[in-house]
């Protein structure tokens, strides 16, 4: 009796031992890629109006999460459809005054007494992507290129201006309600592995229709160029 007992606890450990082998040898072919995102970017302005430059560093920062969508067997090919965040600020030397609860805008002299000023945005976002790219089941390293675009919704803007007064840092922040509220563009996402080129043109202007400058309409697009790393 105890031979048999002391067999049969033999014979389930060595079953056990080769199910578990056997677990950790499975595959999952329906996995998913590129869930999570986590990017950062300089922000070009184009078609600025004349006398008005970027200074600084132009940054943005922007996060959240893709349902990836598999259109092919091998998983190669996938639609990805998103939630995310981003906020951004573009620094130039034009800048925002509000009057009366009128904003109006001028070309700031970037010397003297001049710190810095930009304009900042915080976005809500909605990545639409169309999704090619060579990964398998068991490779994790491999080419992606993701291109599709962007619909944010403005959950925040503001200007920022800084200067010096008699020795004094003074900062002048106010809500800008000129910054447009939906703001869509054209995004590529390129890359291998861990580290992958992100670029997003504008299809629209930052600013509202009818902000102007001098008389003659501000019809910046922002360009922003830089890199994504995705999550699974």
């Amino acid at each position: 009796m105890k031979a048999l007992f002391t067999g049969s606890i033999l014979l389930f450990s060595l079953f056990l031992k080769a199910q578990i082998v056997e677990d950790s040898l499975a595959v999952d072919d329906k996995y998913l890629e590129d869930q999570f995102y986590l990017g950062i970017t300089y922000n070009f302005l184009l078609s600025k109006p004349d006398d008005v430059g970027q200074q600084s560093l132009s940054y943005g920062l922007r996060t959240g999460f893709i349902k990836d969508l598999p259109l092919n067997a091998d998983r190669t090919v996938a639609l990805g459809l998103g939630l995310g965040y981003g906020t951004y600020s573009y620094y130039s030397n034009l800048l925002a005054t509000e009057n009366v609860g009128a904003i109006t805008y001028s070309v700031v002299e970037t010397d003297g007494d001049f710190i810095r000023n930009k304009v900042e945005t915080h976005m809500l976002e909605v990545p639409i992507e169309f999704r090619w790219r060579k990964s398998t089941p068991t490779e994790y390293k491999f080419w992606r290129i993701y291109t599709g675009f962007t619909l944010s919704y403005l959950a925040g803007g503001k200007s920022k201006y800084v200067r010096k007064i008699n020795e004094a840092t003074v900062k002048t922040t106010f809500k800008n309600t000129d910054i447009t509220k939906f703001q869509y563009g054209l995004t590529l996402n390129v890359g291998w592995n861990t580290f992958n080129i992100h670029a997003y043109y504008a299809l629209n202007d930052l600013f509202q229709s009818g902000t102007q400058l001098n008389g003659q309409s501000i019809d910046m697009q922002p360009l922003r160029l830089g890199f994504i790393f995705y999550i699974l």
